[in-house]
């Protein structure tokens, strides 16, 4: 993991040593464990951007997914995924801004990143633009997006939305495959939740 301090990492990092990280559910997202268990080819090459502790990501790797990279912008969630996961390799590790990070993969998994950025159409539409500068042709985006108000506290994270804004924002860079309510979210989030696989043509 790179050492050096990024802009945002202070406001972040502040979070977890607080504990207010209310988006975090301790376990892998049920929609998103579903996705991964349907996969069958082990070579893709997968992001997970603001992944926070990561649950996805040690899910996926223990299902034998061994091209797993787990990106955040504070180094303390990095840092307790590998306590957690000491066989994760240190390479796969990336404390980075998501927007100056480079490389190209087959899958990115969204889960409550989208909702970490103020609700500023250009702020939301820079994150749709990255999304396809990193995925290969045919490569896909996939995850959970809540379906909750925005909230007009630009402190009170998650930042929502619905449906409809999210295509607006998504569906002029890349194809939808499907974008729908979630039917297996965790009781919690049930009807708080959109299940998306967005495809770059």
């Amino acid at each position: 993991m790179k050492k050096t301090k990024l802009e945002g990492e202070q406001y972040w990092s502040q979070r977890y040593r607080d504990n207010r990280t209310g988006w975090d559910l301790g376990i892998p997202s049920s929609p998103i464990r579903t996705y991964i268990d349907q996969l069958e080819n082990k070579d893709l090459k997968i992001l997970i951007p603001g992944a926070g502790n990561a649950y996805e990501a040690q899910y996926i790797y223990k299902k034998g997914f061994k091209k797993v990279y787990v990106l955040d912008i504070s180094p303390i969630p990095l840092e307790q995924f590998k306590v957690r996961n000491p066989e994760f390799p240190d390479t796969q590790l990336l404390h980075e801004d998501f927007f100056f990070h480079r490389s190209s993969y087959d899958l990115i998994i969204e889960q409550t990143f989208f909702c970490s950025f103020p609700p500023l159409q250009g702020q939301r539409s820079k994150y749709a633009m990255k999304m396809v500068d990193l995925l290969k042709t045919g490569g896909k985006l996939v995850g959970v997006w809540f379906d909750i108000p925005i909230k007009e506290d630009m402190e009170k994270r998650p930042f929502g939305g619905d449906k409809d804004t999210y295509l607006s924002l998504i569906s002029p860079h890349l194809k939808v495959d499907t974008f729908e309510k979630c039917y297996n979210s965790v009781p919690e989030r049930m009807d708080k939740e959109l299940f998306g696989i967005f495809v770059k043509e």
